[in-house]
């Protein structure tokens, strides 16, 4: 069970980084597969260079985004794995909804002759 919790623990917190507007709006300019700095992505916001970067802090620890250092700068990039990981995920939970209702669907059903 502990590794259940933990799996589901880390899903919500994905879920949780993803209920941010700013954090969306990084993840949709660095899903174009380039490498961006901290200045890069704070260009045309108005946010602050600490402002995004607590926000990329953010979506490292969830796997969404990793940095890595270039010289004297730092280049963030998407990783798509936790989104993969998620979309597994929900198709799973629809599978068993699916399951459920068709369940639910055949005893209203049996029921009702």
């Amino acid at each position: 069970m502990s590794g259940k919790r933990h799996s589901a623990r880390a899903k919500a917190a994905v879920f949780r980084a993803l209920g941010d507007e700013t954090r969306l709006s990084l993840l949709a300019k660095l899903s174009s597969g380039k490498r961006y700095s901290i200045a890069e992505l704070t260009d045309g916001t108005k946010l602050t260079r600490q402002a995004v970067t607590k926000h990329l802090r953010v979506l490292e620890r969830v796997r969404m985004v990793h940095g890595s250092r270039e010289g004297r700068e730092s280049l963030f990039a998407f990783d798509p794995q936790a989104v993969i990981e998620l979309k597994e995920y929900l198709e799973s939970v629809s599978k068993q909804w699916d399951v459920a209702l068709a369940r639910l669907k055949k005893f209203v059903e049996s029921d009702q002759g």
